[in-house]
């Protein structure tokens, strides 16, 4: 049981300070949209922290990001991601 709140609160700070970092300019945003050069290394690729987002959201992550701009409409799609974890549609739990 805590474990299952533990992943809810994670998920769901993730996923506010996903939105928060994509409203603005500045220097968080530039590191979450850009790209490293050079070749990685090899076996499996490592799993990317906008990958989450993703999952969680059930959209690409350029379509979260157009998505957080709208702040009310970011925030209910955040509540239904947490109650997808939680197992309840209330938003205050």
């Amino acid at each position: 049981m805590k474990e299952r709140q533990l992943l809810k609160n994670i998920k769901q700070l993730k996923l506010k300070y996903f939105g928060h970092v994509v409203r603005h300019n500045n220097l968080e945003k530039l590191c979450l949209e850009g790209a490293v050069e050079g070749r990685r290394d090899r076996g499996r690729p490592r799993r990317r922290w906008t990958q989450d987002i993703s999952d969680w959201l059930g959209f690409s992550v350029r379509e979260a990001i157009i998505f957080a701009q709208d702040r009310d409409g970011f925030r209910s799609a955040v509540w239904e991601a947490q109650a997808a974890t939680s197992g309840t549609g209330d938003p205050s739990t």
